[in-house]
């Protein structure tokens, strides 16, 4: 085995981390630790430009549970490498929670850009998928704070960040329980907007296979699948008609949080925010379906956490 690495995800909505190895006879990557904690960073970030000191020290107490694990693993701090999405991009007093995992980890974290979040989705995704279709892979992050759309085959060719997540979208226009027509419509114009803007860098009539990934898209696979439970080893992979998951859409958008809560298998995290979430993978696989010839989907459990991990794996080797 080789030595471990850690990769830690710090979004908008959640923070997430990964300790893996990698298995030197196959050359597998191995999970020594998966986990992940509902922190909402981004709370109020797309309204106000900073970070609400409350949600920092929420944060900053999952890294300090996160350093602990990395410790008992004995992870070398060389081999840590915690990355920052969108919300740190847009906050301005994101040097307040620089400095905190600063102190906590003792390596610096990194802010990366859209370009860069969506390229450690599309491998994290793509490397673990079996039997994909010939052809250009259509990767679909959707965050707390961004959505990332990379398409390419074996690499990116053309990759997009747009400023539309499922915390963002729920902040700016989704305020009634449930979601009134108007505010879907706005929305939904909203999302068509930046979609029109992707759809001039990215050549989604190019698209052989729709992989989605991240929490959204996850849990609209384990509701579609009916579980009794979250259960990531069988959303993993899964394949659904497109029909099938924007009807699904539709119903979650239209539910009450108390209704969305007696699905089990939502995350309570994700409660509030994943109509949002919902409403934005349905308008994506509209425009995809338009554009290509694609008639379902595939998700995958594996993002830009796993993308982390493997280029950490890769720099160690």
């Amino acid at each position: 085995m080789s030595a471990p690495v850690a990769a830690i995800d710090c979004g908008t909505n959640s923070i997430r981390l990964l300790i893996a190895r990698r298995d030197e006879a196959g050359g597998a990557v191995v999970d020594l630790e998966r986990r992940l904690e509902m922190v909402r960073l981004g709370l109020g970030v797309d309204r106000t430009g900073r970070f609400d000191p409350v949600a920092v020290d929420r944060t900053l107490e999952a890294a300090r549970r996160y350093q602990q694990l990395i410790a008992h693993h004995g992870v070398h701090p060389r081999d840590v490498r915690f990355v920052a999405t969108s919300a740190t991009r847009d906050a301005a007093n994101r040097d307040l929670f620089i400095r905190g995992v600063r102190e906590i980890l003792r390596i610096d974290p990194e802010v990366i850009t859209g370009q860069e979040e969506a390229a450690l989705s599309f491998r994290g995704a793509v490397e673990t998928l079996d039997q994909l279709p010939a052809g250009p892979r259509l990767v679909v992050d959707i965050g707390g704070g961004s959505t990332e759309l990379v398409l390419g085959t074996d690499a990116p060719s053309h990759r997009i960040s747009m400023d539309i997540g499922s915390v963002r979208l729920t902040e700016r226009h989704l305020a009634t329980d449930p979601p009134t027509a108007a505010e879907v419509a706005a929305a939904t114009v909203d999302i068509d907007a930046h979609l029109d803007r992707a759809a001039r860098e990215v050549p989604l009539e190019r698209t052989a296979a729709l992989v989605g990934v991240a929490g959204t898209v996850t849990t609209v696979t384990a509701v579609a699948q009916g579980l009794e439970e979250y259960r990531p080893d069988i959303t993993h992979g899964a394949t659904l008609g497109i029909e099938q998951v924007q009807g699904l859409c539709a119903s979650l958008l239209a539910e009450t949080r108390a209704e969305r809560a007696s699905h089990r298998m939502i995350h309570p995290g994700r409660i509030d925010v994943i109509g949002a979430g919902a409403l934005i993978w349905s308008r994506i696989i509209h425009r995809v379906a338009l554009a290509s010839a694609i008639t379902e989907t595939r998700t995958s459990e594996h993002d830009i956490l796993d993308g982390i991990a493997r280029d950490l794996l890769d720099r160690a080797a």
